[in-house]
């Protein structure tokens, strides 16, 4: 019953946004159900993390310990971006950017983008998961295409044409183990249940394994953003409205990144966890290859971010090539603190872009003087996501890059460091001349709404406070979830 209501909440949310005519009463509806669906998922998590692995409606939901921690991302940064759109979007509208239509438009496909990505880590049958990864790609369109401009309607549309191309790759591995699994086993409803595959007793084709390991991961890739297939993450991060931008890559990277880590589990049983190394491993460091010159060489703010997005899941998908205990806990750990840290950084980000009307980041000169809440916000979180001390993306890099050296991959190690200080140097400068360059002479000035604020401090906080103390319900999801990702059921 619980993960319908985790659900149910924010597709009923959306309904109401959508009949609601007044603003106020859209807020009001948009408020309540953002509150009562974080509610909802934080007893879900709960329950997992304290008596294990939760299933309903004859095992159609599954949620296990990994499950748990998705939900636990996509609550925190929905609801943190739900509170900060309040504020967002009546700057907005005050702004002359939004209509009053747009807006009920907005909030009802917040909500039903929040419904989708709450359904992908719960529901067991990898087919029926596939779906709701398409659907989330339908939802968010809307809402990357919602100013309507000739820039954000092209972003919207290479988002929706890159990412269906992606996904029916990931169809077609998705094929080839439904295959696979009813030659062994034989036709049955179950076929491509997640809890079915781990728990087989004969093993399925390595070959077909294997074939569709790679077509998953470039078609779920796509969604994820690794590079080479990451073309369309820069323009929707950078035409979307910065709470959606939050939740792109704060929440649905790592609900698309879910999906390929299900299969991970699958083909390292069967005995290919070597070629799944190796793999993971190259698309990992290309992934942080291609971001740096781009990041070097942007002057768009949220077009940085995204690129620094496409940095981020190259180094998770680094942590899979490292693998053994410690890599995956690292990896686990590196997931939810990206999630904060870069949420906390687009929304920033946002107040910025509306601060200044440009998002031109060398017409962004003196934030920090002039924004001072935002400014100091948006430095620590940037201190933080270029893995500084100390903070909880130190942690977790550290981890990752020490279990690359216990599990002898020193030379992809040694590289993938020297990596990481090239992005230090480059997201310190960039964010430098946001906060502390010149000033521009001729500037808008735009009243602050505290919803656009306050907010920033719920994902902040655990930038923060992981990176010196991790609380012991955290710690155990962190390693129940490791466990398994490692193919141990804890």
């Amino acid at each position: 019953m619980l993960p319908i209501l985790v659900v149910a909440v924010p597709l009923l949310t959306a309904l109401g946004c959508a009949v609601s005519r007044r603003p106020h009463h859209r807020e009001l509806v948009h408020l309540l159900g953002s509150v009562v669906s974080i509610a909802f998922t934080l007893w879900l998590v709960w329950k997992v993390t304290a008596f294990g692995a939760y299933s309903a409606l004859g095992h159609f939901f599954f949620i296990d310990p990994l499950s748990a921690l998705i939900l636990l991302i996509t609550g925190v940064v929905s609801f943190t971006a739900a509170l900060h759109s309040i504020g967002y979007i009546r700057q907005e509208l005050r702004r002359g950017e939004l209509k009053s239509a747009q807006t009920r438009s907005y909030y009802a496909w917040f909500h039903g983008f929040v419904a989708t990505m709450y359904f992908v880590p719960m529901v067991n049958n990898l087919g029926i998961a596939w779906v709701a990864i398409e659907a989330t790609t339908i939802a968010s369109a809307y809402l990357v295409a919602l100013y309507r401009s000739a820039e954000a309607l092209e972003a919207a549309w290479k988002y929706l044409i890159l990412c269906s191309v992606g996904i029916a790759f990931a169809l077609l591995g998705l094929i080839v183990l439904y295959g696979s699994s009813i030659n062994v086993y034989g036709s049955a409803s179950n076929r491509l249940d997640f809890t079915f595959l781990d728990q087989a007793t004969r093993p399925l084709p390595i070959h077909l394994l294997l074939l569709a390991f790679v077509l998953v991961l470039v078609g779920y890739g796509t969604k994820v953003g690794l590079a080479p297939m990451h073309f369309w993450l820069p323009d929707a991060h950078s035409q979307a409205p910065s709470p959606i931008s939050a939740m792109l890559s704060g929440a649905l990277l790592s609900t698309a990144l879910y999906a390929i880590l299900r299969i991970v589990i699958i083909v390292d049983r069967a005995g290919g966890g070597s070629f799944v190394s190796h793999v993971t491993l190259a698309f990992g460091l290309l992934s942080l290859m291609v971001a740096f010159p781009f990041l070097l060489l942007q002057n768009d703010i949220k077009r940085m971010l995204a690129f620094s997005s496409v940095e981020q899941m190259g180094i998770l998908v680094f942590g899979i090539g490292i693998g053994g205990p410690a890599g995956l806990l690292a990896v686990m750990l590196q997931m939810f603190n990206h999630a904060m840290t870069k949420s906390t950084l687009f929304m920033a980000a946002g107040n910025f872009v509306q601060y200044h009307g440009t998002k031109n980041m060398r017409r962004m000169g003196g934030s920090l003087s002039k924004f001072p809440f935002t400014g100091t916000v948006f430095l620590i979180a940037t201190v933080a996501l270029v893995g500084a001390p100390p903070f909880a993306l130190f942690t977790s890099e550290f981890a990752l890059a020490a279990a690359g050296f216990a599990n002898k991959h020193a030379i992809v190690t040694i590289i993938f460091l020297l990596l990481l200080a090239a992005m230090f140097g480059v997201v310190i400068y960039q964010a430098g001349r946001v906060l502390f360059g010149k000033a521009p002479e001729h500037e808008r000035h735009v009243a602050t709404d505290p919803w656009t604020t306050w907010p920033l401090l719920i994902p902040l906080s655990f930038v923060v406070v992981l990176g010196v103390f991790i609380p012991h319900s955290l710690q155990l999801l962190f390693h129940q979830a490791a466990l398994v990702l490692g193919g141990r059921m804890p």
